[in-house]
C-alpha cells in the first residue's frame, strides 16, 4: 500500500496514451442508464494505475498499484436525473456479484471533497464533469479479474460516469435496455446508523435546479432512506435543517435555506406521504458552517441540507 499526491496522480493521468483495446471474456458486465453517450475512450498497455483504497486524510490518498493493462472511459447521459449514488449502484452490486471485493464506497465529503477529486485520475471537462459537493466513487479489487474504479456525478441536467479498469478486465459497459430500480437497502442502513449514533446527516446527494430553491426531478436516495428510517420508527421526529454559506445577510440566507429545508419535507410528504407530525424545516442561514467560508470550495460545502433526530427515546 502506498500513499499518492496530487502531482502523482496528475502524471500518472498524463502517461496514458489514446489505444483502443478489447475487453476479456469472463467477467462483470456494468449496465449504464439508458441514453448513455460515451465521450472519451483511452486504453494503456502495459500500464499502472493508482487504485484509491481509502478516503483522502492528513495530505495524502491511500492507494494500491496495480500494473497491467489499463483502461480509462467516460461517459454522458443526457437527461438523466438519478443521483450519483444511483448511477454508481447497480455497477457496485454488479462488481460483488461477480466476486470483487469493494474497498472504498463513498460520496463527496466522505471521500475528501476537494482533495480527493484532485488526488485521483479523473478525466477534464467535458469528456467528465465532477460536482465537488455532489459526486460517488468506488474502488473495487478481484484477484484475476484486477482493479475497477467507478466515479459518477451530475449537473443540472445530466449524468456522468468514469469507469477506470486497471491489471485484469470486464466483459463490457453498456446502457441498459431499461432503468434499474434501486434497493434502498444499504442506504438506509447508513442513514440510520448515522442518525442514531450521531443524531444528524448532511443529505449530499441533494440537487437543486440552478437558481432555484426546488429540488431537481427524480429520486434522492438519502431523502428515500430517511422516509424508510421513520416508516420503521413511526414515533421519531426528523427535522431538516438548511444551511447556506456566507454570502448577503443573514435574513436572506435563513430564508432561503428555510425553503430547501422545505424542499425536502414537501419530497417526503408526496413521493412517501410521511405524516406531517415526524417531519419539519428550519433555516440556519450561515450560523452552522462546517468549512471557512474564505474559499469557493469551503462556501460549497457550507450550502447543504441535514436531517437531524430531535427524539429523545
Amino acid at each position: 500500500m502506498t500513499s499518492t499526491t496530487r502531482k502523482r496522480a496528475e502524471a500518472l493521468g498524463l502517461t496514458l496514451c489514446l489505444l483502443q483495446g478489447a475487453s476479456g471474456a469472463g467477467a462483470a458486465e456494468l449496465s449504464l442508464p439508458p441514453g448513455a453517450q460515451q465521450s472519451f475512450s483511452t486504453v494503456q498497455s502495459p500500464g499502472a494505475y493508482a487504485l484509491p483504497t481509502g478516503p483522502w486524510q492528513n495530505g495524502t490518498l491511500p492507494v494500491e498499484r496495480v500494473e497491467g493493462r489499463v483502461e480509462v472511459a467516460a461517459w454522458h447521459i443526457p437527461g438523466n436525473v438519478d443521483t450519483p449514488f444511483q448511477l454508481a449502484k447497480p455497477m457496485r452490486d454488479a462488481l460483488v456479484a461477480d466476486g470483487f471485493e469493494i474497498l472504498l464506497d463513498c460520496r463527496s465529503r466522505a471521500c475528501g471533497g476537494f482533495d480527493f477529486r484532485f488526488a485521483t485520475l479523473v478525466l477534464p471537462a467535458p469528456e467528465m464533469f465532477v460536482d465537488l459537493t455532489d459526486f460517488h466513487f468506488v474502488s473495487a479489487m478481484s484477484d484475476d479479474q484486477g482493479a475497477v474504479s467507478i466515479l459518477t456525478s451530475r449537473d443540472a441536467r445530466s449524468g456522468y460516469v468514469q469507469i477506470i479498469r486497471a491489471g485484469g478486465s470486464v466483459t463490457g459497459i453498456r446502457p441498459s435496455a431499461k432503468p434499474a430500480t434501486v434497493a434502498p437497502t444499504a442506504e438506509v442502513q447508513g442513514i440510520a446508523e448515522q442518525l442514531d449514533s450521531l443524531g444528524h446527516v448532511i443529505l449530499d446527494d441533494l440537487v437543486f435546479r440552478t437558481g432555484s430553491t426546488a429540488l431537481g426531478d427524480g429520486r434522492f436516495a438519502s431523502l428515500d432512506a430517511i422516509a424508510a428510517y421513520l416508516a420503521q420508527n413511526p414515533s421519531r421526529t426528523i427535522l431538516f435543517v438548511g444551511h447556506t454559506d456566507a454570502t448577503g445577510s443573514l435574513e436572506a440566507n435563513r430564508s432561503v435555506s428555510l425553503r430547501r429545508a422545505q424542499a425536502a419535507v414537501t419530497y417526503l410528504r408526496e413521493r412517501h406521504n410521511t405524516p406531517a407530525r415526524q417531519i419539519g424545516a428550519q433555516g440556519a442561514g450561515y450560523l452552522a458552517p462546517v468549512a471557512s467560508n474564505l474559499t469557493p470550495e469551503g462556501r460549497e460545502v457550507n450550502r447543504r441540507v441535514e436531517a437531524v433526530l430531535i427524539s429523545t427515546e
